[in-house]
């Protein structure tokens, strides 16, 4: 295999222009280009689905597909550990609140609270205590304004850590557990189980983000134990996605591609979820760009509508 040194650029281009032209009278021309195969950073193959948008006027959700509905429902990853950040030691928890408010401002309806605290910033108990409060207020806050709470641990729990968690916040309901331990069949099977015996059959366990384990999480999801799916957007890959959803509708088994951190990979999911179907939320990233045009995808009530225009629906500004 040949391989391009740089990522997304082909070895080979190769272009025709042919042009004929009868003084005065009339004129014709036809143009031929070749781009060579394109390989992303882990030597896998890509569609440049942004050239074939922009080529043919049509957004990239309608080339691969069109099976999902316009608008899709989207969830702040802002993970809220803002009582932790410098200059928030008076703040404190009030820090989260107004942060958890400017999102709902801003059309989010669901905000992902990052927990397990005690794996890096406080002793177990209190690290446990801390995200408990936390999930149950924000949720106590806003829950009068339609707003829905999701869970991430970073694999920083143990089943049983995450069992207690939930036995602390009660009744107070959650859209998702994502990530509480680094996924494993056994416990993976027994959280689903304790769920489902004590009020939690209706959250979402969603899991496979980081460096997913894909013998484990499919087994996960074929027995209904695993609902989600999490693989990033940019390292798992935006073809790999559109070849692998047709396998998680067989088992039963949602997706979410991860994107945090990237507003370019929200809007690529945002494609992905018109195009493909079966991607339950999306996530948020919330930013400005003096470089890049993000387009027009408006957040409205907790749905956010993809863009009509070709391509991606972005530009570059410099």
């Amino acid at each position: 295999m040949v391989i391009s040194r740089k990522p997304l650029t082909p070895k080979h281009n190769a272009g025709i222009v042919l042009f004929y032209e009868i003084e005065e009278k009339w004129s014709a021309g036809y143009e031929v280009y070749y781009t060579g195969e394109q390989y992303d950073n882990f030597y896998d193959k890509k569609t440049n689905f942004l050239t074939m948008g922009v080529i043919l006027d049509q957004p990239v959700y309608k080339l691969i597909g069109n099976r999902g509905t316009g608008e899709t429902s989207l969830y702040s990853g802002m993970i809220y550990l803002d009582e932790l950040n410098p200059g928030n030691e008076t703040k404190r928890i009030d820090a989260i609140i107004e942060n958890c408010q400017w999102d709902v401002d801003y059309g989010y309806r669901r905000l992902k609270v990052k927990i397990g605290r005690s794996g890096r910033w406080y002793r177990r108990d209190e690290g446990l205590a801390k995200d408990i409060e936390v999930v149950k207020l924000i949720y106590n806050t806003f829950k009068d304004q339609g707003v829905e709470v999701l869970v991430d641990a970073n694999d920083m729990y143990s089943l049983d850590d995450t069992i207690a968690f939930l036995e602390g916040i009660g009744d107070t309901p959650l859209f998702w557990v994502e990530e509480p331990f680094r996924e494993k069949v056994k416990p993976g099977k027994e959280l689903r189980q304790w769920m489902n015996q004590n009020g939690f059959e209706n959250t979402y366990y969603a899991d496979g983000e980081r460096q997913p384990d894909f013998d484990v999480c499919p087994e996960l999801g074929k027995g209904q134990h695993m609902d989600v799916f999490l693989p990033d957007t940019y390292s798992y890959g935006f073809s790999k996605w559109i070849k692998l959803m047709p396998e998680l509708k067989k088992m039963n088994m949602m997706a979410s591609p991860h994107a945090w951190g990237n507003r370019l990979k929200t809007n690529y999911t945002i494609h992905l979820a018109a195009g493909l179907g079966n991607i339950c939320t999306v996530e948020g990233v919330t930013c400005l760009s003096d470089d890049i045009d993000y387009g027009d995808y408006p957040i409205i009530d907790g749905k956010v509508k993809v863009s009509d225009a070709p391509g991606f629906g972005m530009k570059l500004l410099k």
